[in-house]
């Protein structure tokens, strides 16, 4: 068993003025499944790095008890048994190179049985439900496929406690579905304790024990159960707007002629035709590994393809690498990966210094800043901020460039709900002046709606317009 104790609780960062928790004093019963929520950049990674001894807690400012050891007292090498943590971003925590070296290596650190190693790893595997991946690199996974790969490792690590950061960020929903009944299993057959940060509440209501919220006075606070319909409402089930098919014009943005791509020996994209139109937002839907962003790629040349893509009646293979790219310019689904200096301030100069045109004046950038609550980081170090705020400033200093297309994976990754509809907000009012294109794949779909004008769905190797589909 294992109950996690807070007692009187208090970490700031050493770059921070103000405190992320102050005095908590909290528990997180055993055998239970607790949805820590909260505001983007409120402290729920914090806490959770703190739960699993990542971060060092000065005995002054609190202690953390499992059961009634003191984490401090428990040696760095068994804590692993006693606790582990899935990153937000899963690429921060992968070692190896293959899915089942990843594994492998998870395993040899807890000094487990070489006898039962691979016992323990395709159970793994297959409780998660992605045998298929074990021999996969890791390096040509999907987003949501990587974030599978993670909670594997932490399934067949078997640990007391499992701490889960933005889990299903961006997993399909039919794929959060099956996993979310998963961690149940844990929970219900195994007995774990499980304490799990997120932004997305759909399906959590008839599942979790306990729902507890980082307050703005740096607390800790018990939601109860009278007050969760309120907080789920907005996370129901919804079924798509029937959007409109598109007609086919002579000279579409772009025009895929019998276009095809593969990942190694998968085939993703059997041969296509297919428009996607100027001054109109589309969205492209689909499960993980199906090949989404891989198609985002070959757009942007960064990807090999079978077949011709043409930008604006143009082989794209025929335009100059850097004109190309002040074209059409691609939001990575990672945001550090977007990321070339160290503060806010110096990000946003080197924008403005690239951009394609003028709309984005010093008075509008702050302004912006303001409406996604980033105001006033200016010094700060990026890499210190949420990844909620991260993924906030990558989409702002894409707009700031102002490139005619912008193909967006993922861009509500790891926000809350406010932050979504301060995000929507912001692309519709610089859409409206600007007449860019965007091109978005997103299985978080909350709020993001009012944007799309079309819907695309990749399945079966198939990428067609739609209408109406029953997503969450």
């Amino acid at each position: 068993m294992a109950t996690i104790a807070l007692e009187n609780l208090s970490y700031t960062y050493s770059s921070a003025q103000t405190p992320i928790f102050e005095h908590v004093t909290a528990q997180f019963p055993a055998h239970q499944f607790t949805l820590l929520t909260g505001p983007s950049g409120t402290g729920k990674s914090t806490l959770l790095q703190l739960i699993a001894g990542l971060l060092s807690l000065p005995a002054e400012h609190g202690q953390i008890r499992y059961d009634q050891a003191l984490l401090s007292d428990i040696p760095a090498t068994d804590r692993s048994k006693r606790v582990a943590m899935m990153f937000q971003n899963p690429n921060q925590q992968f070692a190896m190179d293959t899915v089942e070296h990843e594994l492998i290596f998870a395993l040899e650190n807890q000094q487990t049985d070489p006898q039962i190693i691979m016992h323990r790893l395709t159970s793994a595997l297959d409780f998660v439900g992605i045998r298929d991946l074990q021999k996969r690199l890791l390096s040509q996974l999907s987003g949501g496929e990587k974030q599978k790969v993670a909670l594997a490792v932490i399934v067949a690590m078997d640990s007391d406690v499992i701490l889960l950061d933005e889990p299903f960020a961006s997993v399909d929903p039919i794929a959060r579905a099956g996993l979310l009944r998963r961690l149940v299993e844990l929970r219900d057959q195994r007995g774990k304790t499980i304490i799990l940060a997120d932004h997305d509440y759909a399906g959590y209501d008839e599942l979790v024990d306990h729902v507890v919220q980082i307050t703005p006075e740096h607390q800790l606070k018990a939601l109860p159960k009278t007050d969760w319909a309120q907080l789920f409402a907005a996370f129901q089930p919804q079924t798509l707007p029937a959007w409109s098919v598109p007609s086919v014009v002579e000279q579409p943005l772009f025009d895929l002629h019998q276009v095809g791509l593969s990942q190694g020996e998968h085939t993703l994209l059997a041969p296509t035709d297919l428009q996607l139109h100027a001054h109109h937002n589309t969205l492209i839907t689909g499960a993980n590994g199906t090949g989404k962003s891989t198609l985002f790629e070959a757009l942007v040349r960064l990807n090999p393809y079978d077949g011709t893509i043409s930008y604006q009646g143009r082989d794209i293979q025929k335009f100059r690498r850097k004109r190309y790219a002040r074209q059409v310019a691609l939001l990575f689904q990672d945001a550090e990966a977007q990321f070339f200096n160290i503060t806010v301030a110096e990000e946003l100069a080197q924008s403005q210094k690239y951009a394609y045109s003028d709309y984005f004046t010093p008075a509008r950038i702050q302004a912006a800043l303001t409406q996604l609550n980033l105001a006033g980081r200016d010094d700060q170090v990026i890499y210190t901020l949420s990844e909620g705020q991260k993924k906030k400033l990558q989409i702002l200093l894409m707009l700031i460039m102002q490139s005619p297309v912008l193909l967006m994976d993922e861009p509500l990754k790891g926000l809350d709900l406010k932050s979504i509809h301060a995000l929507v907000g912001l692309l519709q009012t610089t859409l409206r002046e600007t007449h860019q294109t965007l091109i978005i794949i997103s299985h978080q779909l909350t709020g993001l709606t009012p944007l799309i004008d079309y819907h695309l769905r990749l399945a079966d190797h198939r990428l067609q317009y739609g209408g109406a589909t029953h997503e969450s």
